[in-house]
């Protein structure tokens, strides 16, 4: 059997009623680094279940597991045990390729730095992961133009990276996220490099994307930032200590 076909099966198997509405579930996973002397235990035993059409803020200060957290959940590295559940597939043990088709089908990212190409225009950015998904060339252009239309850029399409401004460029690498419908917006740090004001433009539209049913975790270190999240989980020494953090629990929080 091909992979394709497999991850196929796997991505279409049905869901039972209990488990339909978790996309991500975190079963025991943990994550070690080195080995003897040189361990790090990075995660330790982290359970964790997220569930579909929710907003979620992941913090905590350096070191305590956030990142790696969030590149177990975006399919970027493996845990060392445990299970990892998206959209009720068991990804923890995929190999290579397997986990490569499950981003691409599954996940959307935003980073920090937009890892836009520099050769390559607005729409043609956007284009790009449909390449991989394999979608039709007559229909690369129609959904890049949408999700392009949908993030305000409608009259940048054919602008290159230098030509439009750190707002700009992020929202590309937004609407970039979201043209192959990911069950899953996966931002790390994505308001990092922007102003106060671009600030808002991003998490407004992260907002309205999450009120069309788009799942958005979104790892970041600033308190009014994650305030405009629904639901705040707190890492400290590869642990989660607290899951569902109101945005008035969190400002008493960081303030004690």
């Amino acid at each position: 059997m091909s992979t394709t076909l497999m991850i196929s099966d796997l991505v279409n198997e049905s869901l039972d009623g209990n488990s339909c509405s978790q996309i991500i579930r975190l079963e025991n996973i943990f994550k070690v680094y080195g080995t003897g002397e040189t361990e790090v235990r990075a995660l330790n035993n982290i359970n964790l279940v997220i569930n579909q059409g929710e907003y979620c803020a992941i913090m905590g200060p350096s070191g305590s597991g956030k990142s790696t957290a969030m590149n177990i959940i975006g399919c970027l590295d493996r845990p060392s045990g445990g299970n990892y559940y998206l959209d009720n597939v068991n990804v923890a043990d995929m190999n290579d390729q397997q986990l490569a088709q499950i981003r691409n089908l599954k996940l959307g990212f935003v980073f920090q730095q937009f890892h836009l190409l520099t050769q390559l225009t607005a729409l043609e950015n956007v284009m790009l992961p449909m390449v991989y998904a394999g979608v039709k060339p007559a229909e690369r252009k129609d959904r890049a133009v949408e999700a392009l239309i949908r993030v305000g850029l409608e009259k940048r399409l054919h602008n290159k990276p230098n030509q439009l401004s750190g707002g700009q460029q992020q929202r590309v690498a937004i609407a970039r996220a979201i043209v192959n419908a990911p069950v899953v917006l996966l931002a790390d740090e994505p308001t990092g490099a922007l102003d106060s004001r671009t600030t808002q433009e991003v998490l407004d539209i992260f907002s309205e994307l999450n009120s069309t049913g788009i799942t958005v975790i979104m790892v970041t270190h600033e308190t009014e930032v994650a305030s405009q999240t629904k639901r705040i989980v707190w890492f400290r020494d590869g642990e989660v200590v607290h899951s569902h953090l109101t945005p008035q629990e969190l400002h008493h929080l960081v303030s004690s």
